[in-house]
């Protein structure tokens, strides 16, 4: 499964994670650390199990959390018609 920003979504790091501009409709959503490293793992080709591993290494406390953290974001960047796969 590969996932891809949709048309007209751009994606911007900031010092505290990552905002989205959807620029068809100039909503755009701020993601912190965690949901920046998750969405950049799925841009990069991570399936969503591979994304909340990683999520795991980087922060460990996310222990018991990670998947849940992770397929609760893609469900949201689904629904915001921000990412496509």
């Amino acid at each position: 499964m590969t996932f891809a920003l949709a048309p007209g979504v751009s994606l911007a790091d900031t010092e505290n994670g990552t905002v989205l501009l959807d620029e068809r409709s100039g909503r755009y959503w701020m993601l912190n650390r965690t949901g920046a490293v998750v969405l950049r793992c799925l841009l990069d080709g991570e399936s969503p199990e591979e994304t909340a591993r990683t999520l795991l290494r980087r922060f460990p406390n996310a222990a018991g959390q990670a998947t849940a953290h992770v397929e609760g974001l893609l469900d949201a960047l689904r629904a915001a018609k921000v990412i496509a796969q």
